[in-house]
């Protein structure tokens, strides 16, 4: 039988554990569920957090140049990055590579052609793919979206079964709920225009994500007809408990 082929999309709060470092701890929480998934699921990752890994250890002078002190933080912590996903998966058993794509590749037929080419050869070699924006030369996902548009993109280029987008919240909550303060989760949506009518505009801390980009990201998913689950990715054991239908998260069909 044929694994089904989840793309896991890891923002930048969720990485940090909603502070001001790389959380080693989540990202070896993320490589123990995907070790235990390995039989009947393929992983392809897309992961912000390189400016957040850069940002733990060094501080450049912006002389109000943000975007570009931006780009140079990611990559300066792009390898720092990598090389945490790297330590912590092949303690268990997991082979890891990097991917950096900008969304000018998804425009050109050939790029497009070479992207599923090479991902698929390292998925049939048992390589996880970690996909994250080319910083340095593309500023799109920084200034706004957190990666959630990319991973959309991506999941539909490489016609994954399931688009799981994880997040700091227990995914997507009513607005009446909200307004009442106690957060009740929407289980699932079939029409997302009414969802958006649901969501605030708020930005993440540390990402410049939001659940409007993440409903943006779903839309593009469902015109391929792929699934997106929003799930809280500082729980431990998310995915499989998101699998097990163990937790509340938000199921955009």
């Amino acid at each position: 039988m044929a694994k089904k082929r989840i793309l896991l999309k890891i923002g930048s709060n969720t990485l940090t554990k909603e502070t001001n470092h790389i959380s080693r701890g989540k990202i070896e929480d993320i490589g123990m569920q995907i070790a235990a998934l390995n039989d009947k699921y393929e992983f392809i990752i897309v992961s912000s957090g390189a400016i957040a890994a850069a940002k733990q250890f060094v501080k450049l002078e912006s002389n109000g140049k943000e975007i570009i002190v931006k780009q140079a933080l990611a990559s300066i912590g792009q390898p720092h990055l990598m090389r945490i996903f790297h330590e912590n998966f092949s303690d268990l058993g997991l082979l890891t590579s990097q991917c950096l794509l900008s969304y000018s590749d998804f425009e050109k037929e050939q790029s497009k052609v070479n992207i599923v080419n090479t991902i698929n050869i390292l998925v049939e070699n048992n390589y996880i793919p970690i996909i994250n924006e080319n910083d340095t030369v593309a500023t799109d996902e920084i200034q706004f979206g957190d990666n959630d548009k990319l991973a959309a993109l991506t999941a539909v280029l490489l016609k994954v079964d399931l688009l799981i987008i994880a997040t700091n919240t227990n995914a997507i909550y009513t607005k009446e709920s909200i307004h009442n303060e106690i957060p009740e989760t929407i289980p699932l949506v079939n029409d997302l225009q009414l969802l958006e009518k649901e969501i605030g505009d708020s930005k993440s801390s540390h990402g410049t994500g939001g659940m409007k980009s993440k409903i943006e990201a779903s839309a593009i998913a469902k015109e391929a007809n792929i699934e997106t689950w929003i799930v809280n990715g500082l729980k431990d054991n998310f995915i499989l408990d998101a699998l097990k239908n163990n937790i509340p998260f938000t199921k955009i069909k």
